[in-house]
C-alpha cells in the first residue's frame, strides 16, 4: 500500500557555475598568440512540473535534499565548459509551493503546469572574454557564480468538483467505492481514512471527481483531530456535500446536529461559505436510519438544502444522487469563467535607477546592495591582484566610488558588498585607460606608484610618435609639449620603447 503524503519540507540547491579559464595559447614559434581561455558553464536549475500520474509527494519525504548538476569549467583553446543539467521534479495536480516563512510561490494546477523553484548560478567569463584594447592578456578570470538555495513547502489540495464531509464513519469513503472506481480502506472505528480518497464518477456524458475529507470532529479547525490536516483539501471544490450516518448509535448525535457542527468548522476554517450544498442522508439499508432519515428530511429542506437518502449498501438512491451531483457541477462550471492566460508583464528600470544603494549601518558599515555588484563580487577570485583591481574598475564605472563619497565614506573605511568587507581606497580606481603591469598583478593593490596624471599620460602617447628625423634632431612632434611647433629638448632615456 502507498503511502500518502501531503505536506513536505524541500531543500533545494541549483547547480554552481563553471569557472572560467585562464590561458595563453602557445605554439612552435609562436609563443604568446593571445588569451584563449574559456568560460564556464552555467549550473542547472530546480524545477516543479505538474505530472497526472503523481499523487502524492512521498518521493520527496524520503528524499527532502536535491540539487541539480553544476556547469562545466572552461578550458584553454577558447573551450566553454558544458551547462549543468537542469533538475525536473514531478509533483501531483494542485501542488501549492511557498517559502519557508509562508509566502506564496506558486498554485500549480494542470498538467504540465512548471516553476522554476532554483535558479542556477551563472559561468564565469573566461579572460579571453575579458581581454579588451587595454587589458590584451588578462591574467584572471571570473569564477562561477554559486547557485541558489531555498527551503519549499509543498503541499497538495485535491482538485475535485465534489467534496465530502461529515462525521468519521459516516460513509463518506463507502459512498465514493460505490459511485467510482476507487478502492479506499474502509472500517467501522473512527479515522478509518487517514488520506484524501479521490475517485472518478460518471453519470452519462458528464464526468466529475469526488474526494472525501478524513472524519471531522468539533475542533477540526483549530487542530484538532485529523481535520486541520485535510481541510485544504476541500478548498478547490465547487460542491460540498454533507454525508449523514443515519444510523449511530452514539449518544447527543443527531443529522441536524452534525450538520451544524460540521458547518461550524468549515465557517470557521472559512473560504467555503459560497460553495452549494447538498445532504446525503446514508445507511437507510437499517431500519432505524430509514425512519430517521424521513422524520429530519423536512427539517433540512426546511434550510434551502437538497436532500438524498442512499444506502451505500444497496445502492439505493445513488442514481438519482448521482444525476445532482452532475447537474450541480456543470452549473458550477459553466458560471466559472473560462481562465486567462497569464500576462506577461514587462516592468522596466527607471531612468534614474542606479541598480544598487549605499547604507550605513549601526555598525559603522558601508553596505553596497544590489544584483550587480554582489553578482561581481561572487565572481571575483580575491587572490589575484588583477582581478582585484578589475572589480575596482567596475564599480567605479556603475558609481559606486561616487556614491560611497556622497554616503560620507573616508578612505579606510568598511565597506561590505555581500559577504565580503573591504577597507576602501578610492584611489583604487584607474580609469578606463589603465594599463596594467604583468599578468595577475595590479599596483593599485600592491600599493605601487600613484596614478599618473592625464596631461602626464597624454604627452607619453604623444612622445612615443616621435619620428626618426625629429630623433637625430632631438624635436619631439607639434603639441608634445611644445608650443608653436617649436623644438624642446627631450631625452630619449625617458620615452617608453
Amino acid at each position: 500500500m502507498t503511502t500518502f503524503v501531503d505536506r513536505v519540507v524541500l531543500h533545494v540547491r541549483a547547480g554552481d557555475g563553471g569557472h572560467g579559464c585562464v590561458s595563453i595559447h602557445r605554439e612552435k614559434f609562436k609563443p604568446f598568440g593571445g588569451p584563449d581561455g574559456g568560460d564556464g558553464g552555467h549550473g542547472g536549475e530546480v524545477t516543479l512540473v505538474v505530472d497526472p500520474g503523481v499523487h502524492t509527494l512521498l518521493d520527496f519525504h524520503f528524499r527532502p535534499h536535491v540539487k541539480a548538476e553544476n556547469g562545466k569549467g572552461g578550458q584553454g583553446s577558447d573551450r566553454d565548459g558544458a551547462n549543468g543539467a537542469n533538475l525536473e521534479l514531478r509533483v501531483p495536480d494542485g501542488t501549492v509551493v511557498q517559502t519557508a516563512e509562508g509566502e506564496l510561490v506558486a498554485d500549480l494546477v494542470g498538467a504540465g503546469s512548471r516553476v522554476v523553484i532554483a535558479r542556477g548560478g551563472r559561468g564565469g567569463r573566461g579572460n579571453a572574454a575579458l581581454a579588451n584594447t587595454h587589458r590584451k592578456a588578462p591574467g584572471f578570470a571570473e569564477l562561477g557564480e554559486p547557485g541558489t538555495t531555498a527551503d519549499i513547502v509543498l503541499e497538495i489540495k485535491s482538485v475535485a468538483d465534489v467534496g465530502l464531509v461529515g462525521f468519521p464513519s459516516a460513509g463518506k469513503s463507502s459512498l465514493i467505492s460505490v459511485l467510482s472506481a476507487a478502492r479506499p480502506k474502509i472500517a467501522d472505528y473512527p479515522f478509518t481514512t487517514l488520506v484524501p480518497n479521490l475517485g472518478v464518477v460518471r453519470a452519462d456524458d458528464h464526468v466529475f471527481t469526488m474526494a472525501d475529507v478524513p472524519g471531522l470532529i468539533p475542533g477540526a479547525a483549530q487542530g484538532k483531530g485529523l481535520g486541520l490536516e485535510f481541510l485544504r483539501h476541500i478548498e478547490r471544490t465547487a460542491v460540498l456535500v454533507h454525508v449523514i450516518d443515519t444510523a449511530t448509535m452514539e449518544p447527543g448525535r443527531d443529522p441536524v446536529s452534525d450538520i451544524d457542527a460540521i458547518e461550524y468548522e468549515l465557517g470557521a476554517y472559512g473560504g467555503l461559505e459560497d460553495r452549494p450544498r447538498l445532504v446525503v442522508l446514508n445507511k437507510i439499508d437499517v431500519p432505524d436510519g430509514r425512519e430517521l432519515a424521513s422524520m429530519v428530511r423536512s427539517d433540512i429542506e426546511a434550510r434551502g438544502l437538497r436532500v438524498f437518502e442512499v444506502s451505500a449498501a444497496t445502492r439505493e438512491g445513488l442514481r438519482e444522487l448521482t444525476y445532482a451531483l452532475a447537474e450541480q457541477v456543470e452549473q458550477c462550471r459553466a458560471a466559472t469563467p473560462p481562465p486567462e492566460r497569464t500576462r506577461i508583464v514587462i516592468r522596466p528600470e527607471a531612468v534614474d535607477d542606479v541598480g544598487f544603494t549605499v547604507e550605513r549601518d549601526a555598525e559603522e558599515v558601508y553596505v553596497v546592495r544590489g544584483v550587480r555588484p554582489e553578482r561581481w563580487v561572487r565572481q571575483t577570485n580575491f587572490d589575484n591582484d588583477e582581478a582585484v583591481g578589475y572589480l575596482a574598475d567596475r564599480l567605479a564605472r556603475i558609481g559606486v566610488e561616487e556614491a560611497l563619497a556622497k554616503a560620507g565614506a573616508e578612505p579606510g573605511c568598511t565597506v561590505r558588498i555581500g559577504t565580503r568587507e573591504f577597507d576602501w581606497q578610492p584611489t583604487v580606481y584607474a580609469g578606463a585607460d589603465f594599463v596594467p603591469g604583468s599578468r595577475g598583478s595590479d599596483y593599485r593593490v600592491e600599493g605601487g606608484p600613484n596614478r599618473v596624471s592625464a596631461t602626464d599620460r597624454k604627452a607619453m602617447r604623444k612622445a612615443r610618435r616621435v619620428r626618426p628625423e625629429q630623433e637625430s634632431a632631438g624635436q619631439a612632434p607639434e603639441g608634445a609639449g611644445a608650443e608653436d611647433g617649436e623644438p624642446v629638448d627631450v631625452d630619449i632615456d625617458d620615452w617608453d620603447e
